[in-house]
Parts: structure tokens; sequence; C-alpha cells
């Protein structure tokens, strides 16, 4: 085959530094998720949609086929990292080391997608902590809180 064809959804999960609630200005969020969506097609990896709260992202793209997803994550965090401290003002903010990489199926985008819009709402009943252990657990991710929660 001449042509390289890839479609791969990918869900991505991470928190700020600590959980602290950098981006609890709703502006300073929506100009993130923005800027997190410029990264993604940069890197040929058109996000599909973009949320969160104050001190997490749940990012859907669909990875590139020259890009692997950890590099992709630590342009991510490393651009927006400075973007935040130069643009929105916010000194000290950092992005964890870790993140959540899941695949999607294309059958399952409308209902993540619809998901990822309801962020706020959703975390008004389940903690950042519990909803990530919720999502390893539904796909099958042992996860060492001695190492997840930096």
């Amino acid at each position: 085959m001449g042509q390289s064809l890839v479609q791969i959804y990918v869900h991505l999960v991470f928190s700020t530094k600590g959980r602290k609630p950098f981006l609890k200005v709703d502006t300073d969020r929506k100009q993130m998720h923005g800027y997190l969506a410029g990264v993604c097609k940069n890197h040929n990896s058109p996000a599909v949609t973009i949320g969160g709260v104050e001190d997490h992202v749940h990012l859907l793209c669909r990875l590139g086929k020259t890009i692997d997803i950890a590099k992709l994550i630590r342009e991510m965090k490393s651009d927006s990292s400075e973007w935040a401290k130069s643009t929105l003002g916010i000194a000290k903010f950092y992005w964890q080391s870790g993140y959540g990489a899941f695949s999607i199926s294309p059958s399952h985008v409308d209902a993540l997608k619809k998901y990822i819009a309801n962020q706020e709402e959703h975390h008004r009943k389940e903690s950042f902590q519990d909803e990530f252990r919720r999502l390893c657990a539904k796909y099958g991710i042992e996860l060492d809180e001695r190492y997840v929660w930096d």
C-alpha cells in the first residue's frame, strides 16, 4: 500500500501539578483549551473536543500518523505551561508529570464528547482522583497510587 492512513482517537487526561486550581477563571480555562487545540493541530493531531475544570483537562484528539502520544503530550504540556505563565500571568503554572491516554472507538466519540462537555457538572459529584481511578479500571489499567498523584 503506497499511502499511510491513520484514524486513532485518544482520550487524554492530565492534571495541574498538585491539582492546584490554576484554571479557576472560566476565560483562562477556555483560552487554555484553545491553546491546547492549537498545539494538537500543529502536530497533525486535531482536537475533537477539550474540556475540564480548574485542575485538570480532558482532551479527545485524532492522533497523527507521525507522532507518538508521549511526544504530543510533552509538547502540549511544555508549550501550554510557558504560555500560561507569559500570557495568563499564572507564574507558578505547571502540569503534573503523568497522564492518562485511553484509546477510543469511533463509535464512542459522540458519548465521550458529551462527557467532556459536561465536566463541570460531573465534578460536582466525583473528584478528579475518583474519576481517574474509574477510567483506569474501565480500561483495565492498574495504577500505583504512590506515583500517580504528583
